[in-house]
Order: C-alpha cells, then sequence, then structure tokens
C-alpha cells in the first residue's frame, strides 16, 4: 500500500517505446516535380515560340491604331454612302434626261412633218426660178429696216445653193426727194430651203417704200432670182 503511487504504462512491445518517422508521400513528390517541370516547360515554350508580350507603351499605340483604323472605317463608310446617294441622284437626272430627249425627238419628228407640209403648201415664186423667193416681210422700225426671207429650191433641184443676197431699198427723204438705197449684200447657202431674218440702218430721214431683192450665185454677178415688195410700217 505505502509502495510508490507511479503507473506502470503499457509498454507494447518488450524492446520498449518507438517512435515512426513521418516522410512525404512519394506520389506527391512526384505530382510536385510534374507541376513544376511542366510549368517551365510551359513557360519556356512561350517565351521561345509564343507571341511577345507587348509593353504598356506599345499596348497604347496599338489601342490608338485600332482606335484610327474604326475612325478611318466609319468615313470610308459615310463616303460611300454619299457617293451611293450620289449615283442614285445622278442615274435619276440620266433617266429623266433620257426621257426628255425621246420627248424633243417626237417633237422635231413632228416639227419636221408640219415643216414638210408648210413647204408644199409654199406658192412657188412669181418669176418660176429656182432658187426662188417664196415669202418676205419688211418694215420700217425707228430708222431701221427689219426683214425676214424665205428662199426655196424646188423639189427635187437640192444641191447645195451658195450665193449672196442684195437688198435694194426704194423711198423719200424727208425733202421729198426718191432715192435707191442698196444695202450690205450678205451670203446665203441652203440646199431645199432657208430662212434668212435680220435689220439693217437705213439714213437720217429716209422712209422706205418698197425693198428689191436680188440673189446671185457665189462667183457670178448673174441674177437667178429677184421679187420686189412693199414695206410696212
Amino acid at each position: 500500500m505505502f509502495g510508490s503511487s507511479k503507473r506502470n504504462v503499457f509498454k507494447p512491445t518488450a524492446y520498449g517505446t518507438t517512435r515512426r518517422s513521418r516522410r512525404v508521400p512519394r506520389w506527391l513528390m512526384l505530382m510536385l516535380t510534374g507541376v513544376v517541370l511542366g510549368s517551365g516547360g510551359l513557360l519556356f515554350l512561350q517565351k521561345s515560340y509564343g507571341p511577345t508580350r507587348l509593353t504598356v507603351e506599345q499596348s497604347e499605340q496599338l489601342h490608338y491604331e485600332l482606335n484610327s483604323v474604326k475612325m478611318d472605317k466609319q468615313r470610308l463608310q459615310t463616303q460611300v454612302s454619299q457617293q451611293a446617294r450620289e449615283l442614285a441622284e445622278a442615274r435619276g437626272k440620266l433617266e429623266a434626261q433620257a426621257t426628255e430627249i425621246q420627248e424633243a425627238r417626237a417633237f422635231v419628228d413632228k416639227a419636221k412633218k408640219d415643216l414638210q407640209l408648210f413647204i408644199d403648201a409654199m406658192p412657188p415664186d412669181p418669176r418660176g426660178t429656182s432658187p426662188g423667193v417664196r415669202a418676205a416681210s419688211f418694215r420700217d422700225a425707228n430708222g431701221q429696216l427689219e426683214y425676214e426671207i424665205l428662199v426655196m429650191q424646188d423639189e427635187g433641184k437640192t444641191d447645195l445653193f451658195s450665193g449672196e443676197v442684195e437688198l435694194v431699198v426704194a423711198g423719200r427723204y424727208a425733202n421729198g426727194k426718191n432715192a435707191n438705197i442698196d444695202l450690205p449684200p450678205f451670203g446665203i447657202e441652203l440646199q431645199r430651203y432657208t430662212h434668212t431674218q435680220g435689220r439693217a440702218p437705213l439714213p437720217d430721214g429716209f422712209s422706205p417704200r418698197q425693198v428689191t431683192i436680188k440673189i446671185t450665185r457665189e462667183g457670178s454677178s448673174k441674177q437667178v432670182a429677184t421679187r420686189t415688195l412693199r414695206v410696212t410700217r
């Protein structure tokens, strides 16, 4: 009873207490080694063969260039849209002009037919000459002689005619003196017909009463047609 109070600890073996050492598992070591080797290989490949990493300045420059490209693209799209609108307007104008040309051609064709009827209905020159003066009018307009003359050739005789027209104006001055005034001649050319009009100055105080039309062939003084008509006021 009065002996030692220490309890005897149970010993699992007869050789005393043993402590097992703790080691890292082999599989964990292999896994860590594989991770390290894989990461190193990936970094090596990226550095050796992968795309070069951009610096901050290069990244900003690339961003600026991308924005510039976008702005240029928008500008070009705007220009293309504007040109498309202008092209559509031009096409519309061309179509309208084509319609106007067709209408003008139809009008000209009708005018030619009407004119042919008018030509056929014109009375011949009283002298029966070809070319001949088919119609003419003269008017005293404040000291100037206004004239309109229609010269025609007969149908079937429409070779080109070149010549001169001379106007001889008969009248009276304010003092009662009669006189004939030769106006400057002018040239004409015609095949079937020609219509000429104009003005010619008259002497001061001269009142025209009638005009004689004289037509000569170019290079000849021989008259091929003549006609005398009164002057209206």
